[in-house]
């Protein structure tokens, strides 16, 4: 299969799945309400990110904040297309999962920007945590941006560090 459509499907499939779990969110939880699903550990919650990755940002002020969010998004998926668009067709095997991390990034990073142009914020509702330590919520569309990142350093660290390298 073409590097490219590799790439591209995925990211299709992130912003659906993406979609469908944050309009399944708002239907079906209130603000703020927390569902057990693993007591102690994992919630299904309804929160709006007004900020970045992980809040930050957040409480900026000011008419610029979502034009520069949203600006920095749009580089971010033009620089991401870009470097799928020169994939070769075929998966270099000393390459083999960058078609996947950069469709993941991808697909995510369009997932989030959706919200922010629609809403002006992001939908969350994964919620892990132990006892009052909470990581902050996030959603499908930040999974796909954390593992395909996680992909990128892996496929790196193999790529300096491999058998034939040693």
């Amino acid at each position: 299969m073409h590097s490219r459509l590799t790439a591209f499907g995925l990211s299709a499939a992130v912003v659906a799945l993406d979609r469908v779990t944050k309009l399944w969110v708002e239907a079906a939880i209130s603000p703020y309400e927390a569902i057990p699903v693993i007591p102690g550990f994992f919630d299904l919650i309804y929160t709006r990110n007004r900020g970045i990755a992980f809040g930050l940002f957040a409480d900026a002020q000011g008419h610029l904040r979502p034009v520069l969010l949203i600006g920095v998004a749009l580089v971010v998926l033009c620089a991401v297309a870009v470097l799928i668009w020169r994939l070769p067709p075929r998966p270099d095997p000393q390459h083999r999962w960058l078609p996947a991390a950069l469709g993941l990034i991808f697909g995510g990073a369009a997932g989030n920007l959706y919200d922010r142009i629609v809403h002006g914020s992001v939908t969350d509702f994964l919620d892990v945590y132990i006892g009052d330590w909470h990581w902050p919520a996030f959603n499908v569309a930040d999974s796909a941006i954390t593992t395909g990142a996680l992909l990128l350093l892996l496929e790196s660290v193999v790529r300096t560090h491999g058998p034939e390298h040693s």
